[in-house]
């Protein structure tokens, strides 16, 4: 399975470096024969797609557009059917449309799907009535049931997630290209159940002008603008299952170096951004944008040793830095962060992650999140970034386009009671669409409020 070795970098370089959450496969032949497979299946995503999101990440950095990235905690293979795929597509496009209206700029997408299979965990087992079984890693990795069948990791998922993340891209792009995300026709983008929503009425002024802009526009050009009825969007997941990030990393031709091809957008999470660990060292090497969650626990000399390794020759559009703090602590460890990257001179992406800072249990054992607390830390991000003379340059969210009821507040002030009527995340809550699109009205509203 290894590839001849160079003297710095390879895709299996990860190997001699310690590698945490990763699963303990029980048939060792098995792993090897599924990853050969996989090696061999066609990539997910090209070269040129990769360079075009490093590109717009670039203008990012600079201030000249806002990246919007949303998706599930954990996809499952169950989720991947139409309808659901649609909804999550609805709801990014919808908050961009706000975001591109409210802010005065282009907005790049990023949805967290298409591989967004894996999820990192506290602990390698799970203890329930006295039975310890292997905790559930996601569905690339085992099922969620208690049963010892079920959480006994299976190689041949690997194959199923590549399989689950090509018809995801497949329905994407297909509904891109066929003009679902035209904003000549936004209506096409509403939910069936979002007619009583209380911000309908706002939402429907901005499509109104909108619509009202782009047919001023075509009337001076004198012809239709077709480059408003297509977007670019791009998929992203977690690098987290090096074996099946490294079987998908190719050479393309009449190009240096190694791409990713499972992803446009991987990122490193915090339970694995150790300097000498296996996940910075794969991603070092690889030539996508690459993202790193940081929290209230990093140091500036971690910071600066991560942006060294990761982006050595400082390029543009290369490192994302997503701050995920909590609106309690962002204030008191965010700006000594932002100080040091800038004294350190390094290119890179500020990303605010509202979301995993912010969790908390209800008093009955649920997991969830508070909607005033994923809108402060967004908008003291904005506050903080500005007083430091550094930019955020977009949000990190995790959304469904689905009825859920799994964050607390919004718009319809959702309570604990209200979570049991559709609380459906198998990991972590999530923003639901009405919540999802109050967010993005907030940004705005905040951000016009600030410059003027």
């Amino acid at each position: 399975m290894t590839p001849p070795t160079s003297q710095d970098w390879h895709p299996y370089s990860w190997q001699q470096h310690p590698a945490v959450q990763q699963p303990t496969y029980p048939d060792a032949t098995r792993l090897a024969d599924a990853l050969e497979r996989l090696s061999h299946l066609p990539p997910l995503v090209t070269s040129w797609e990769v360079e075009s999101l490093r590109a717009q990440f670039a203008q990012a950095e600079d201030g000249k557009r806002f990246v919007l990235q949303g998706g599930d905690c954990a996809e499952s293979f169950a989720d991947c059917r139409s309808d659901i795929i649609a909804n999550r597509l609805k709801v990014l496009l919808q908050m961009s449309l706000v975001l591109v209206h409210g802010l005065r700029g282009p907005v790049t997408r990023v949805g967290r799907f298409a591989g967004q299979y894996a999820k990192p965990r506290s602990a390698d087992s799970e203890t329930r009535n006295g039975q310890t079984l292997p905790a559930y890693r996601g569905d690339i990795v085992n099922a969620p049931d208690f049963t010892e069948a079920a959480r006994l990791p299976d190689p041949e998922r690997l194959i199923e997630a590549h399989a689950r993340s090509a018809m995801t891209l497949n329905f994407t792009r297909g509904l891109i290209d066929g003009g679902f995300a035209d904003l000549h026709h936004p209506e096409y983008w509403d939910l069936d159940w979002v007619g009583h929503s209380l911000l309908a009425a706002d939402y429907q002024k901005r499509v109104d002008a909108i619509g009202d802009s782009l047919r001023f526009m075509e009337t001076l050009a004198g012809n239709a603008l077709h480059e408003f009825s297509r977007v670019d969007f791009f998929s992203s997941h977690e690098a987290l299952l090096l074996a099946y990030e490294a079987a998908q990393t190719r050479q393309v031709p009449r190009k240096s170096g190694w791409y990713n091809l499972s992803t446009h957008f991987p990122w490193i999470g915090m339970r694995t951004a150790a300097l000498d660990g296996a996940h910075v060292e794969y991603c070092r090497g690889i030539r996508n944008p690459v993202g790193v969650k940081i929290g209230p626990s990093i140091d500036v000399d971690w910071l600066l040793g991560l942006c060294r390794r990761l982006n050595p020759d400082n390029e543009p559009g290369k490192l994302v830095l997503i701050h995920r703090m909590g609106a309690s602590k962002i204030a008191e460890h965010l700006p000594r962060l932002i100080d040091a990257v800038q004294q350190g001179g390094h290119r890179v992406l500020w990303l605010c992650d509202p979301m995993h800072g912010n969790t908390q249990s209800t008093s009955t054992g649920v997991k969830t999140r508070r909607f005033d607390d994923i809108l402060a830390e967004v908008h003291l991000s904005f506050d903080l970034h500005r007083a430091q003379g550094s930019h955020l340059g977009g949000v990190h969210l995790e959304l469904t386009g689905e009825d859920v009821t799994e964050c607390l507040g919004g718009a319809r002030d959702l309570t604990e009671t209200d979570l049991a009527r559709a609380y459906r995340s198998q990991v972590d809550p999530r923003l639901n669409y009405e919540q999802a699109l109050e967010l993005a009205l907030e940004i705005v509203s905040r951000q016009r409020r600030s410059a003027s």
